[in-house]
């Protein structure tokens, strides 16, 4: 007796790991329609039964509760109980990213305590790092996307789109085509179609899983650094503030990574690089300089050999 085609079986091994290594009581699966996301929902459905499909429907394209209902059939005949989420997409940052927030704030609220399974791939890790390299947002946004952030899991990572169509393919099901998915409208779509063909046709091929690997390997640098920065935090931190003699010893990266903690637990939202450098500069290039706003309104001053983080 044979066993499964091995795309089927390369994607149910993926998702028999992750969900190994999470042990969640229950398993949400974010189901587009996509190759990426039929073929993950057939994988958990089969590797973990009683799993549930969230649907968003942005409600972008006309037609858009058509398609959210088709996809919800296709799903159902696997087993599985599916949800519609409607959401509005508005705000700031554009179409892509405003779909973004309204997305996961309603997989977020829908899924509850499950881990929600989400079908990014290997391709699009390559697109996530590309983006970071091009905007200069740093380590972490190089770092990527991880398998595991709870709630979101993401067990495809390391497995191409041409794996999740050939197991759309052995398995009967039929992939809703995105219009938005060929719009050059849209960033990660002219990456997608023009940038990384080129990459790959300049390079001579595996750039893809390059830039996955160099994500990868940064996420395990960003963890050792952080554990560092925890240990530095915890010995500066007295009362909600920081002392800077702790501080001043080490070296300006880890420093930043314990002044970017610190910041965070106090409630300062969206940081920034410029941020954290200027606050640091309160420690490694102090000349008595005044506070450094931040945002949300809070102002980062040193005083008596302490740092602090205030809103006043």
């Amino acid at each position: 007796m044979s066993g499964p085609d091995p795309a089927v079986a390369d994607v149910r091994r993926a998702v028999r790991v992750l969900l190994s290594a999470a042990a969640p009581e229950r398993v949400a699966v974010a189901v587009s329609g996509g190759a990426d996301s039929l073929a993950l929902v057939a994988a958990a459905a089969h590797v973990r039964p009683g799993v549930e499909a969230l649907i968003v429907d942005h409600r972008l394209q006309e037609g858009s509760d058509k398609v959210a209902a088709a996809v919800a059939e296709q799903v159902g005949a696997l087993g599985v109980q599916a949800k519609v989420l409607t959401v509005t997409v508005e705000g700031p940052g554009g179409t892509e990213a405003a779909a973004r927030r309204a997305r996961y704030a309603a997989l977020r609220a829908a899924a509850g305590e499950a881990i929600v399974l989400l079908g990014h791939t290997r391709d699009d890790q390559a697109e996530t790092v590309l983006l970071g390299l091009g905007r200069g947002s740093g380590p972490r946004s190089i770092a990527g996307m991880r398998p595991l952030d709870p709630p979101w899991g993401r067990p495809l990572l390391d497995l191409p789109r041409t794996t999740t169509a050939a197991a759309c393919a052995a398995l009967g099901l039929t992939p809703w085509q995105d219009p938005h998915n060929s719009d050059s409208r849209f960033t990660r779509v002219r990456l997608r179609a023009e940038v990384l063909p080129l990459l790959e046709d300049v390079l001579q091929g595996g750039v893809a899983a390059a830039l996955a690997r160099t994500a990868t390997q940064l996420r395990d640098d960003l963890h050792a650094l952080d554990t560092l920065a925890a240990d530095l935090l915890a010995r500066a931190g007295e009362e909600g503030e920081l002392g800077v003699a702790h501080l001043t010893p080490a070296p300006p990266a880890l420093r930043r990574r314990a002044l970017r903690a610190w910041l965070l637990q106090a409630g300062v939202p969206e940081l920034t690089d410029a941020h954290l450098r200027s606050c640091d500069d309160l420690v490694g290039a102090w000349r008595g300089q005044g506070g450094v706003a931040l945002p949300g309104g809070f102002v980062a001053r040193r005083a008596h050999g302490r740092l602090s983080c205030v809103r006043p």
